[in-house]
């Protein structure tokens, strides 16, 4: 097991029956409030955004723009931002998934993404793989093409990254559970 990966899981914290009853939340909170450790994983994602040559990182909300806009910025290009249903002020297309405990509806800027954009797709963990799935139904519902996933955490046992290779091959994790 690589370093950061070892440094990353002895910081990121469990909680229990959080957002709901029988979830374990990994929670990075702990991993944003060390700025060294947090620097060492930026620059993990931005390795793989300049391997997969992105051209747009979409972050999905709301953990997903912790690190997905330092990527895009590290790496001059553009940050666009998945948001919940209604959170998103001009007008959008939606893609209805299901979630680890429930379903909910995603949102996309109907102009944020170009036809033929190559889109790295971020966010903070990877479960059931259908937040990140609904996300790159909206980059290609736009034109664009995804180019790989990126996450703090894959619990891996739960199989989402299986949905995902659907998309592309291309999915980097700092840490696997």
């Amino acid at each position: 097991m690589e370093q950061l990966e070892l440094d990353v899981k002895a910081i990121i914290r469990d909680v229990p029956n959080f957002p709901v009853e029988g979830i374990l939340f990994k929670d990075i909170t702990t991993l944003l409030a060390d700025p060294i450790l947090n620097r060492r994983v930026q620059e993990a994602f931005n390795e793989n955004a300049r391997d997969w040559g992105a051209d747009v990182i979409v972050g999905i909300d709301s953990r997903g723009f912790l690190f997905g806009n330092s990527i895009a910025t590290s790496n001059k290009i553009p940050f666009v931002p998945v948001r919940k249903k209604g959170k998103l002020p001009y007008t959008t297309i939606e893609q209805h998934y299901d979630l680890e405990y429930g379903d909910a509806v995603l949102e996309i800027h109907s102009d944020a993404i170009k036809k033929g954009q190559k889109v790295l797709v971020h966010d903070d963990l990877l479960a059931t793989g259908g937040t990140a799935l609904a996300a790159a139904e909206l980059i290609e519902a736009l034109g664009g093409v995804v180019v790989g996933f990126s996450f703090v955490v894959n619990l891996s046992e739960i199989g989402g990254q299986e949905k995902l290779k659907l998309k592309s091959e291309n999915l980097f994790s700092v840490v696997t559970y």
